[in-house]
């Protein structure tokens, strides 16, 4: 069984949000992906759909976490699951940056509303 330290975490950024992977298929996971968001004060993402169930975990701070349509405000200890499908944003609209820990299986996929594809890479790679 795999163990991933700290230091050997891969770092992705994207929308400003640092996406820091531990489990996808280049530590040695075959099913899941899980990963650390460290999302800044006042960042926000586009909205996307996902096509597998993605599982969100606040750490630290405050988020505003909208699923097809419905905003809710997490903050730390909250968790939020978004399933297959869900159309999701995520925002950090605090004055202090705020932490999550995801959990999906590999192989997610993001479609943006312009039709725009992407498999992240922290949660395929």
């Amino acid at each position: 069984m795999p163990v991933v330290r700290a230091s050997e975490a891969v770092v992705h950024e994207l929308h400003g949000v640092r996406f820091v992977s531990y489990a996808a298929p280049g530590t040695g996971s075959k099913e899941l992906a899980a990963w650390r968001g460290e999302i800044p004060a006042g960042a926000k993402g586009p909205d996307h759909t996902i096509s597998r169930e993605e599982i969100f975990h606040v750490l630290t701070g405050s988020l505003r976490l909208t699923l097809d349509g419905t905003a809710h405000t997490l903050t730390a200890g909250d968790t939020a699951i978004a399933n297959a499908g869900t159309t999701l944003g995520l925002e950090n609209p605090t004055h202090a940056p705020a932490t999550m820990w995801v959990t999906t299986s590999v192989g997610l996929e993001a479609e943006l509303a312009d039709g725009t594809r992407m498999a992240p890479p922290w949660a395929n790679s």
